[in-house]
């Protein structure tokens, strides 16, 4: 835990204050010591925001693959409904009340619903007689 805290102020010390960590020399011009901070910022952004992002974004183009008939969705709006048919690449028929039939953009599902039998399926093993 110390070694983390320690990690942590270094980086920050890195970040906004380079010319107190490093001893500066007199050259003209961008040395390492001056990218530093810019390097530690890009890392930062990647780390934190741009791959947890790109991950997301795999999750919900994998969710759409794998969509099928009669399953229960939610979408960017809000609606609840059921997949009745998938048309295109692009477009899903869903049906949101009885005879009440949409055509909606497959990117504008949000998420599909679980039911609680199937997220906790455990197989039961046999008793042997």
């Amino acid at each position: 835990m110390r070694k983390s805290v320690d990690l942590l102020v270094l980086l920050f010390n890195l970040i906004l204050f380079p010319s107190v960590v490093f001893a500066q020399t007199g050259t003209a011009g961008m040395s390492f010591s001056g990218l530093m901070p810019l390097i530690l910022i890009f890392l930062f952004f990647y780390l934190f925001l741009i791959r947890p992002q790109q991950k997301k974004a795999k999750e919900h183009q994998k969710l759409l693959a794998s969509l099928k008939k009669d399953d229960k969705i939610i979408t960017a709006g809000g609606i609840y409904a059921t997949v009745s048919a998938l048309r295109d690449n692009n477009i899903v028929e869903v049906k949101i009340a009885n005879g009440v039939y949409v055509q909606i953009a497959r990117q504008s599902i949000s998420n599909v619903i679980v039911k609680e039998a199937e997220k906790d399926e455990v197989k039961v093993p046999e008793v042997v007689k």
